[in-house]
């Protein structure tokens, strides 16, 4: 079995919250973006002291990567710097190409609209039903010694499919959903840490509903990313979060926190996490975010925020 390497190494200096750009994009999925509003969440998120982002072509159409190619300009080399392969846009829906060609043609548009010579990490999105992972991966070990990209990751994969990559040659990170809603990647976690592979959590926020801010359920457009990706902001599942939700604004109040700070310090507490990926649409968000680096959280909370379980003289004041 072989270990994670390159990216294994930038994690002594990379942070453990990192800037997930997929609403910067806008698009159909979160709905219009402000250019000039996105390029100030980028920069304050570089002055808060993250230097770990992650993007994907997909992301707004390009629009994501373009505005991170505008906001790094003369900082490039301070940030580890994360995109994506395997979904592109075909009759206008996404779909899924992890043949060969399009993986190099894919890497090559992302270089340009990054204004970058080099890709820190370079991800497998999700894995193409009609390409054999293996394959795909051996093409992003091409590209790495080209020199295109400087680290291989995988996305939103199962254990069989990690362990099957991982034969191949050295994986460098893993990017699954983990949050207070979704805890489903115990394996995946217990693979990783075993081979010493990063684990990179997303959606830690169930697409926000874990900061607490919905009062009663949305309405959002059909196509919203919150409608058909994080699938609870309607019906029972969205009564299930609003519970978590109110024991994440529980905590947060006992510890003069933001909401999304706790339900960040959760999924950075989980064993096996090396880092998590928080979105952002405002300096604002940025701000209540990174107190989850500093946030401790005692087994009482961790185990009242899973499951509600809370024993008298556990948190007095919760």
């Amino acid at each position: 079995m072989v270990k994670g390497s390159s990216f294994l190494l930038a994690q002594r200096t990379v942070g453990r919250i990192g800037l997930g750009t997929w609403a910067l994009g806008g698009g159909n999925d979160w709905g219009p973006a402000c250019a000039a509003q996105s390029l100030q969440v980028i920069a304050a998120a570089l002055e808060a002291g993250i230097n770990w982002i992650d993007t994907a072509p997909i992301y707004g159409e390009g629009e994501a990567e373009c505005l991170l190619g505008r906001a790094l300009k003369g900082c490039r080399h301070q940030v580890l710097l994360a995109t994506k392969c395997g979904i592109i846009l075909k009759n206008g829906r996404p779909d899924h190409d992890l043949r060969a060609e399009s993986i190099a043609a894919q890497c090559e548009a992302s270089l340009q609209r990054l204004k970058t010579d080099y890709i820190d990490l370079y991800q497998i999105h999700w894995p193409d039903p009609h390409v054999p992972l293996s394959e795909a991966v051996e093409t992003l070990f091409r590209l790495q010694k080209q020199g295109k990209i400087r680290a291989v990751g995988l996305c939103n994969v199962h254990i069989s499919q990690l362990q099957a990559a991982c034969e191949i040659g050295p994986v460098d990170c893993v990017q699954n959903p983990l949050s207070l809603l979704d805890c489903r990647q115990t394996e995946v976690l217990h693979f990783c840490q075993t081979h010493q592979i990063p684990f990179c959590a997303y959606g830690a926020l169930g697409g926000g509903i874990l900061s607490a801010k919905y009062k009663q359920e949305p309405n959002f457009r059909r196509c919203d990313a919150r409608r058909y990706f994080y699938k609870y902001y309607f019906g029972n599942a969205f009564t299930q979060a609003q519970l978590i939700a109110a024991r994440v604004k529980n905590i947060a109040a006992h510890k003069n926190v933001p909401a999304s700070a706790v339900a960040l310090a959760w999924v950075l507490a989980q064993n096996g996490v090396s880092g998590v990926l928080a979105g952002a649409r405002s300096a604002e968000q940025i701000r209540q975010n990174i107190p989850a680096v500093a946030l401790r959280l005692s087994e009482a909370e961790r185990r009242y925020l899973q499951a509600g379980d809370l024993r008298p003289g556990d948190m007095e004041g919760v």
